[in-house]
């Protein structure tokens, strides 16, 4: 199958990287980051004949969330295109978003079980990781609840509101939801849930333009849910509720260039994530479904290795594959599974390199994350992160024979996503 066009894959694992020689436990030896851990026998054997260094994914003064990364790391410059989060999420869920609505992310969160609201604590971001049905079940409910409640829940809020009927709400993937303001107006400051694991929620309540609507919305939120059928069912189940909504991440309606006029390429986005296949959608790359590919480390690596292979017979010469599964144990703190998802990662990598060799096609290799989310403290930084890129027609190595943190120091350094991706294309 040797149809002449150059084939280029990135292969990104979210989160992926860590702070370097990060603290263990109490009373144990310091660890080496889990990219050092990690069984990874065919990075390992790449490594040798790939560039490695590290790139600046994280435009300064910009927050190190996952679509700036992302979008930095597919060639776009986040500080030109970005126009918020939620929205692309909102394109991947099928919403048909007007040029004056803003959107939010509504996460279903768990809340612990203080009885002053704003001291609470974030116990869970994804309510234990609450499934697609369960979570449609509760948003479904809730909307219907505050459809007839509204009115009176909101009528002392905020002047740009004319009234419950202009928040729309919809379901989405997992936890993952999403909240529609029409003839929204920008201006509340929100904090992203797992940035506050494990912390109490007062400070972090939404302030500004819908702050007080909002904070009426999550607490009246908290009673509904956690009287809900679906929510005792799961803590019978030993399960946590979905017990509230957390509301962030604006936005307005984005406007990506069309990645394959920008870059000559056919491009394919495969992911489990909304946020990634919206800014697919929204670049007019084609998406692959994969069953069973959820986002954690239980994910369907499998079938996200074959989906790119199908891809590239489908005739795309790009593909662009997101694997989340390091990002999420990162969030909960879950170094076995950090470790165990770059480990499932790498069979992801041999798998395509040998179903492309076999198809006799000229390609490189991509492999970096688009932010580091250390173990140590749960959340997202803006550190430069590693990367490896190996070409079958291009000898690419610059003499570094291992792929982690340290290592890549020695390496090139690139100072945005989008200058590497440049220079990826060009290989």
């Amino acid at each position: 199958m040797n149809t002449g066009k150059k084939i280029k894959i990135i292969i990104l694992g979210d989160g992926m990287a860590d702070t370097p020689y990060a603290a263990g436990k109490d009373g144990e030896e310091p660890l080496p980051t889990p990219l050092m851990r990690a069984k990874t026998p065919v990075v390992g054997a790449l490594a040798s004949h790939s560039e490695i260094g590290l790139v600046k994914t994280v435009p300064d003064g910009m927050k190190p969330g996952s679509d700036i990364a992302n979008l930095s790391v597919m060639g776009y410059d986040p500080s030109k295109c970005y126009t918020g989060r939620s929205p692309l999420e909102a394109v991947s869920i099928g919403i048909k978003l007007k040029e004056t609505d803003l959107a939010l992310r509504c996460n279903l969160v768990t809340l612990g079980s203080a009885a002053d609201f704003s001291g609470k604590v974030m116990t869970d971001y994804s309510a234990d990781e609450i499934s697609t049905e369960e979570g449609h079940e509760l948003i479904d409910g809730l909307a219907k609840y505050f459809r007839e409640n509204g009115k009176n829940l909101l009528r002392n809020f905020d002047e740009n509101n004319a009234g419950f009927e202009c928040f729309t709400f919809y379901g989405g993937v997992s936890y993952r939801n999403c909240l529609v303001v029409s003839n929204g107006v920008r201006g509340t400051e929100c904090t992203p849930p797992h940035d506050i694991s494990g912390k109490k929620i007062g400070a972090y309540l939404p302030k500004g333009v819908y702050g007080a609507a909002f904070n009426a919305m999550m607490r009246e939120a908290y009673a509904f849910l956690s009287a809900h059928p679906v929510n005792l069912k799961r803590i019978e189940r030993g399960l946590r509720p979905g017990n509230c909504i957390w509301l962030w991440g604006e936005g307005r309606k984005p406007a990506l260039e069309d990645f394959d006029k920008l870059n000559g390429k056919t491009g394919a986005v495969i992911s489990a994530v909304d946020l990634i296949k919206g800014i697919g959608i929204a670049a007019n790359m084609k998406i692959y479904e994969v069953e069973g590919a959820t986002g954690t480390v239980n994910t369907n690596f499998k079938g996200k290795a074959k989906a790119v292979i199908d891809a590239v017979k489908d005739g795309c010469d790009f593909v662009y594959l997101h694997i989340e599964a390091a990002d999420e144990s990162g969030h909960r703190g879950e170094r076995a599974n950090k470790i165990l998802s770059i480990e499932k990662i790498d069979g992801v990598i041999g798998y395509i390199k040998d179903n492309l060799d076999t198809m006799d096609v000229p390609y490189t290799l991509l492999f970096l994350p688009d932010h580091p989310t250390p173990l140590d403290i749960r959340t997202h930084t803006s550190d430069p992160v590693p990367y490896l890129m190996y070409s079958n027609v291009k000898e690419l190595s610059n003499g570094i024979r291992t792929y982690d943190e340290i290592s890549a120091k020695d390496g090139k350094y690139h100072g945005s996503g989008p200058e590497l991706f440049k220079r990826f294309l060009e290989i």
